[in-house]
């Protein structure tokens, strides 16, 4: 009769078995589970600064439309939007960058040269060339860019969201 808290081979051969079954297993699936599920926990920087060129290549006095589509992914949807914004040289040193966004109900505004005014074609929204509101029912100026000059080029700061 075998003593009541002796393991026999048998059963060590099978503990044995099963750890080293349950570590290859491990060893196998977990990198794969990892590569299946890593897109959706991916963070995605929503931000960054937008190359626009050089200042020269916008007049002075003249709204310039400068459009850049930016592509996000979220897990494993990739999404690709278009953008547009007015680049306004005042003179040499003076500049300002407008999103072509309408403040009311954001459709998308375009530079009029014979009203020399930004218009809105949903609501007849109306906006000077620094972006104030002259007329309509937005209820604040077009929305300026934070910007910076590198190299002679020109840079937005552009956040979505």
């Amino acid at each position: 009769m075998a003593e009541p808290n002796r393991l026999e081979r048998r059963d060590f051969v099978k503990v044995v078995v099963a750890v080293l079954g349950s570590i290859m297993g491990a060893v196998i699936v977990l990198p794969g589970i990892g590569y299946l599920l890593s897109p959706a926990l991916s963070v995605q920087k929503k931000e960054a600064w937008i190359p626009l060129g050089p200042l020269e290549n916008y007049p002075i006095g003249v709204p310039t439309l400068f459009s850049f589509t930016q592509t996000t992914v979220n897990g494993w949807e990739k999404t690709v939007n278009s953008h547009g914004i007015y680049v306004v040289r005042f003179d040499e040193v003076n500049y300002t960058v407008l999103s072509n966004m309408c403040t009311h109900l954001s459709c998308r505004v375009t530079w009029q040269e014979d009203l020399n005014e930004y218009i809105c074609p949903c609501h007849d929204g109306h906006f000077d060339i620094e972006g104030q509101v002259t007329f309509g029912p937005p209820p604040a100026p077009l929305n300026e860019f934070e910007t910076k000059i590198e190299d002679g080029n020109l840079f937005i700061f552009f956040a979505e969201g």
